[in-house]
């Protein structure tokens, strides 16, 4: 991109470093000089990376105790976004999984959101938040929801393209937007993992605890079995874990990052029991030559091919997850074929065919073709 375009990145928000925060770097590095803009951030849990960068949030950073309780400020977050100035910038790029799309770009500017999921609490999970949540907020949620909803609905008419970071989300896109997407996976750093000389005698499962990933399954699995399994992550669910987990389970909640790549590669599998939007955390381990063992939906259907790069089990039950480990211990797979698979889901992929998507969509945009038909 000519250096005479000004660029703009808008994330939901910056309080840690997850999936969407590491694709928000690439885009960094692609966008050497683009500002950032976001709800909230906390400087103390983002990377050097983001934090060079200059960084513009909304009302919301000024809330009490924003950084933890930014969540509780939903409601607000689309008068809030449609006050963020963007006049000047002539390619917006969002990244959106809760409100950041829902910005109001200047007339000539180009608006590509990358969309890890629409907001998953008010669309396809709407109906398990609630079920989590105490009585005040199950009686507030509905009618919130329900304005957030056509909120968010009509933000989708400012986006002049949609990428999609897997083909469930494309087809979420399409569901709840009526609007088509190109899908381009997320960067996974498969450089920075690599097979070990021998493995251990556990499985691992690894990322953060939370309902929607199923971590109980997993526990409750190995209980039943006694085989051992090793568990990297910390959330909500860490400690409800912990008691209910007998003594094969080990449970070392948030781990530096070579901790978690030793069992990476020493691993004899990865369970990977929720439905994720894409999953980095499968391709981590494939590009350390270990298989995964995955719910046969949502994105690990896109990475992990059963019988190759791993093993899928259709039900979310204790017998259907056992079955797969035990063809996966009945049947071992090369671990360097698992790491040339990985490659393809590497950050030199994802940083060419973003450049490439957005070339042609800014293209398109300034001939004027992409105001007669939005993609």
């Amino acid at each position: 991109m000519s250096a005479r375009r000004k660029v703009a990145l808008v994330h939901y928000w910056l309080v840690g470093m997850r999936g969407g925060e590491k694709v928000l770097e690439r885009l960094c590095d692609l966008y050497p000089d683009a500002d950032i803009f976001t709800h909230v951030c906390d400087p103390n849990a983002i990377s050097e990376k983001l934090k060079s960068r200059r960084i513009v949030t909304s009302f919301i950073n000024s809330l009490p105790r924003a950084p933890k309780m930014y969540k509780n400020y939903l409601p607000l977050m689309p008068l809030a976004l449609e006050q963020l100035d963007m006049r000047g910038y002539d390619l917006i790029i969002s990244s959106e999984a809760g409100p950041a799309k829902g910005i109001i770009p200047g007339g000539d500017a180009l608006h590509v959101s990358y969309c890890h999921s629409p907001m998953r609490y008010i669309w396809n999970m709407a109906h398990d938040y609630r079920e989590r949540t105490g009585l005040v907020k199950k009686l507030l949620i509905p009618p919130l929801a329900h304005r957030l909803r056509m909120w968010d609905l009509s933000t989708a008419s400012r986006v002049h393209k949609f990428i999609a970071n897997s083909e469930t989300v494309a087809n979420r896109i399409y569901t709840y937007y009526r609007r088509g997407s190109e899908v381009i996976h997320p960067p996974v750093d498969v450089s920075s993992f690599a097979p070990a000389a021998q493995i251990g005698d556990f499985h691992l499962m690894a990322g953060e605890l939370v309902r929607y990933k199923r971590p109980d399954l997993a526990v409750e699995a190995f209980n039943r079995s006694g085989k051992r399994l090793v568990v990297i992550g910390g959330g909500e669910m860490l400690e409800e874990l912990r008691r209910m987990a007998k003594p094969n389970v080990q449970l070392l909640g948030p781990q530096p990052f070579a901790e978690l790549r030793r069992h990476y590669a020493e691993c004899r599998a990865l369970i990977f029991p929720g439905e994720e939007d894409f999953g980095m955390v499968p391709v981590e381990a494939m590009a350390s030559g270990r298989p995964v063992i995955a719910y046969n939906r949502g994105g690990a259907t896109e990475t992990v091919v059963d019988g190759k790069s791993g093993f899928l089990f259709d039900d979310q039950s204790i017998e259907s997850l056992e079955a797969a480990i035990s063809r996966a211990d009945a049947t071992p797979l090369d671990p360097y074929s698992l790491v040339e698979h990985a490659k393809s889901f590497s950050v030199e992929v994802f940083s060419q065919r973003m450049q490439a998507s957005i070339e042609a969509a800014w293209e398109s945009h300034k001939s004027g073709a992409m105001r007669r038909t939005l993609t």
